[in-house]
């Protein structure tokens, strides 16, 4: 079998506050395929958003291991964790984090400005990019000049723009209404289509359906882990 782009190994997380302490991760060990469309789903205290804070390198694990494309990451130094986080991860955020006063092209190139990539080719990525969402006759319009579609658009082009190994969307269309959010959801299809591997958290069980394959969480520990195959699905059950 294909070596994991995602490896977790008993996970475990836990939060001191003075004498206290919260365990939010309980041993979670997970593998993420190459090119594989994953949603990771639970309610609110389930450790979703820390599981998540994990795989995109934003927070460290208290303990297990975390081996991100050959690196092990779970116990590096902030700088090599940022370093690695520009490299291996694209993040879609719910809440989009544009600038506003740079156009769609500029904050699509953002990324290659800390990659230390020279303009000419920085105009150059994010215009291919824009045309991977269906958004390069907007280049030029700044977020006010777009709707909320077309901005998550643009925050999913500058996701790619560094041919990370992954993109992580938290939430991506938690801001947009349903019709806008399934054709949002139907470019993440095809970004996985083209080869990328997509980790998608949300709580909607109609987003997480467009995902082959769902993660639940609750209490900390892995639920469930449903993968659709040919028109069923495989349930794998985790005591």
């Amino acid at each position: 079998m294909a070596a994991s782009i995602i490896h977790l190994g008993e996970i475990r997380k836990t939060y001191f506050m003075g004498s206290n302490s919260i365990e939010v991760l309980k041993g979670v060990s997970l593998d993420i395929f190459k090119n594989e469309y994953v949603a990771l789903m639970g309610p609110s205290g389930s450790g979703k958003s820390t599981l998540m804070n994990i795989l995109g390198c934003l927070d460290t694990p208290t303990s297990g291991s975390y081996i991100l494309n050959g690196s092990d990451v779970s116990k590096m130094a902030d700088d090599d964790l940022a370093d690695i986080r520009n490299k291996e991860i694209g993040f879609v955020f719910q809440q989009f984090n544009l600038l506003p006063r740079l156009t769609a092209a500029e904050n699509v190139a953002l990324p290659l400005i800390y990659a230390g990539v020279n303009k000419k080719d920085r105009i150059d990525r994010a215009m291919e990019a824009l045309k991977k969402v269906s958004l390069a006759d907007r280049s030029h319009h700044k977020p006010n000049e777009m709707s909320g579609g077309q901005i998550q658009r643009v925050a999913i082009a500058r996701a790619l723009v560094n041919n990370p190994s992954i993109l992580l969307a938290d939430e991506p269309t938690g801001n947009l209404d349903s019709k806008t959010s399934v054709e949002i959801m139907h470019i993440f299809g095809e970004i996985q289509a083209a080869g990328n591997t997509v980790v998608l958290v949300t709580h909607e069980e109609d987003i997480a359906g467009f995902a082959k394959r769902v993660v639940r969480l609750r209490d900390g520990f892995i639920e469930s882990d449903n993968t659709k195959s040919e028109g069923h699905a495989e349930l794998l059950q985790h005591s």
